[in-house]
């Protein structure tokens, strides 16, 4: 079992930081002091589940968290400063923002950091996620003590069904997209700011134009359905959320 500290203080800790080409630093005192928090940790920068779900949709659902009254949403890694930034860079995730606990003082005092040597990784993080409030955890979701990288309870969706369950997703959307289209790439990012989450079906790589046709009578993209419904193209929602 690891350690849950709700209810604690968060360890105090400075970070070292390069922010444009100078050494910086923050501290627990500056990121977590008459503020609310929520925090998610993990094994690693550009590992596959960290890069493909556990970032994006905290960065997804970002306008939301701040909706709610909070006031910064944090990644922890035990990772080093250029690292982090590098990553930071590869996931245009400016909702968040990026600490490096590269020594891994932090994830130790948080009694999570566990040994993965087995695959080259050294001392890392467990995969936990928290809301803290003015320097004190109000409540952990840790994943559980299982073998490999179990990915259940951290996640971004779980923490806002906590903060409010009325933020949280009700609708379920699928989009068919085609590399190098515009409209799509608007469409993406008009989901993404109203923090929907939805599945994504490229042309010539998950599905094809005949496919797509079939379905929606149509042979533009994107082509949007939600909840069953097709919706239409990047105009029609538009219109919809309006």
């Amino acid at each position: 079992m690891f350690n849950d500290i709700t209810g604690q203080k968060v360890p105090a800790v400075t970070f070292p930081i390069i922010a444009n080409d100078t050494w910086s630093a923050r501290s627990s005192e500056d990121i977590f002091a008459n503020k609310t928090v929520v925090v998610f940790s993990l094994p690693g920068a550009f590992t596959p589940t960290c890069s493909s779900s556990h970032l994006p949709r905290y960065n997804e659902l970002a306008a939301k968290f701040f909706a709610n009254g909070v006031d910064e949403i944090v990644c922890i890694s035990v990772n080093d400063t250029f690292v982090m930034n590098a990553w930071a860079k590869d996931q245009d995730a400016d909702n968040i923002s990026f600490i490096p606990d590269g020594n891994g003082d932090f994830t130790q005092g948080m009694g999570l950091l566990v040994d993965k040597s087995e695959i080259g990784f050294g001392k890392r993080s467990w995969r936990y996620a928290m809301l803290v409030k003015n320097g004190i955890v109000e409540k952990m979701f840790i994943e559980a003590d299982l073998p490999g990288d179990p990915f259940e309870v951290s996640d971004a969706d779980t923490m806002l069904n906590f903060i409010n369950p009325a933020a949280v997703q009700k609708t379920e959307i699928a989009i068919f997209t085609k590399h190098g289209c515009s409209h799509c790439a608007k469409t993406k990012a008009l989901l993404a700011e109203k923090g929907l989450q939805y599945e994504e079906m490229i042309l010539g790589e998950d599905t094809s134009i005949t496919a797509m046709r079939a379905i929606t009578k149509a042979d533009t993209t994107p082509q949007i359905f939600i909840d069953g419904k097709l919706i239409g193209g990047n105009d029609e929602l538009t219109k919809y959320f309006s």
